[in-house]
């Protein structure tokens, strides 16, 4: 009552740094460990799969492959509906359709019915929870942006050593149909989180204000998708390096399970290599969150970011040399330090390329981009692995893609996004002190360097906004 709900046009609210955006961080720790465990704790079924439909390995790799890329392709309809309804009531309606999605595939005849209903269903669901997730988190805060993006993420790795060995004892007692339709009752869950999101609300306003306000700025139509955000260099390069890396970055967390049995290792002991990793992941992603939000290593995010995705690249190289279980469980320690570096900083990154007003549209269309590589990742690293029987290529294949992802982002940055000296300063010569005090304080919230504004009658600060 009295407010302005801003749901959809965040950048007239300041970004509160905490209060409610406590409960919407939460909410946003167990969307992000939803999305993306479940396509990895997914993948110990696929033993009992391929028995059950007579496929090949690389079959089931689909339904991993099939739900990121739902996670990452329909990244545009969600900047659209978000743009359109908000975040809530677009959470909410993903939450049912994730449920149902496993519901279904409990009931499956075939594995193209587990690709639509999994892959698909539970896909969409999770990608319309995921998306609003992140993009409230970035409305609800600011300076301390850095840290609440490594919490968040942290729920990927917390749910992953969760739900691996949870679906072991569901598979155990009701095998894979009634794990799915447990797991479906467990996606119910998302609903809870859409409900967290609530809208920031603006300072209240006479009516006489609201009134006046409306006659004089006509509100501009809204655009539900902005494809402004290719204008900007630092934007391309970030999404060419980051479809680049996805086409790797998923594919030994899926393959080390079955990596393990293939040495001779029980199936819990095998799995536990992914609650290893996930462990040393929740450790990683909240401190990398406050090393980033340092200040002097916040502006240059971006090449944190390039130094984690090589760490990444460098840790399957040599991984590709494991021979025994203890290899693989040093293999899990390294990747789980370096997977949560990347995830802790991805987001944060794109964050501070395009800013709170682009974001939407921009994380939408970079997921996009990403898609095709996250949908051809898996599989072709199964296929490669039954023609040569040898895990050793499908984990150097990986490392290379991941490392070459980590030069693009690194040169490209170094290379083609320079400071600019020379460019003519802002200044606010002849403006009202009004107009000088709305500028500085727009600069300071964008995290921008200024000087203040001279007295009358001197030349204003220059401000170079970034």
């Amino acid at each position: 009552m009295g407010g302005a709900v801003v749901d959809d046009e965040p950048s007239d609210v300041k970004a509160p740094d905490g209060g409610w955006g406590w409960a919407v961080l939460a909410g946003g720790f167990v969307i992000t460990g939803f999305s993306y465990a479940f396509p990895k704790a997914v993948s110990v079924f696929f033993k009992e799969l391929i028995r059950e439909f007579g496929v090949g390995y690389s079959d089931c790799a689909w339904i991993s492959s099939i739900l990121l890329a739902m996670l990452y392709g329909t990244g545009p309809l969600c900047s659209v509906l978000v743009n359109k309804f908000g975040c809530r009531p677009v959470m909410m309606v993903g939450g049912l359709f994730a449920s149902l999605g496993m519901i279904l595939a409990s009931l499956a005849t075939s594995i193209i019915h587990i690709y639509i209903c999994t892959g698909v269903i539970t896909g969409l669901g999770l990608a319309l929870n995921f998306q609003p997730s992140l993009i409230m988190l970035n409305r609800y805060f600011s300076e301390k942006r850095p840290l609440a993006n490594g919490l968040s993420a942290a729920g990927s790795p917390v749910a992953l050593c969760c739900l691996s060995p949870l679906g072991q004892v569901l598979q155990y007692h009701y095998g894979w149909r009634g794990g799915f339709l447990i797991l479906g009752g467990l996606l119910l869950n998302c609903c809870a989180c859409g409900a967290l999101m609530r809208p920031l609300v603006g300072p209240k306003k006479t009516q006489d204000q609201a009134v006046g306000e409306a006659e004089k700025k006509p509100k501009p139509k809204k655009k539900l998708l902005d494809f402004s955000v290719f204008k900007d260099r630092g934007f391309i390069i970030y999404a060419i390096a980051a479809s680049i890396m996805v086409l790797g970055l998923f594919v030994p967390p899926v393959f080390v399970v079955s990596y393990a049995k293939e040495m001779g290792n029980e199936d819990t002991k095998s799995a536990l290599l992914l609650t290893i990793l996930g462990f040393i992941d929740i450790f990683a992603r909240p401190t990398c969150g406050l090393i980033a939000g340092i200040k002097w290593v916040r502006p240059r995010c971006v090449y944190l970011f390039s130094f984690a995705i090589l760490f990444n690249g460098i840790t399957d190289v040599i991984s590709s040399q494991a021979t025994d279980y203890p290899g693989l469980v040093v293999f899990c320690i390294f990747f789980g330090l370096s997977y949560g570096m990347v995830g802790a900083l991805q987001f944060e990154v794109l964050m501070a390329i395009v800013g709170t007003k682009k974001f939407s549209s921009a994380l939408g269309l970079v997921l996009l981009m990403e898609a095709i590589a996250v949908l051809v990742g898996p599989p072709g690293a199964g296929r490669l692995l039954d023609a040569t029987h040898n895990y050793m290529y499908v984990f150097l294949l990986a490392g290379c893609e991941v490392i070459l992802a980590s030069i693009v982002i690194c040169m490209g940055n170094f290379l083609c996004i320079k400071k600019k000296p020379d460019e003519p300063e802002a200044h606010l010569e002849n403006g009202a002190p009004a107009e000088r005090e709305k500028l500085n304080s727009l600069l300071e919230a964008e995290g921008g360097e200024h000087e203040r504004a001279q007295p009358a009658g001197g030349r204003g600060g220059a401000a170079e906004a970034i």
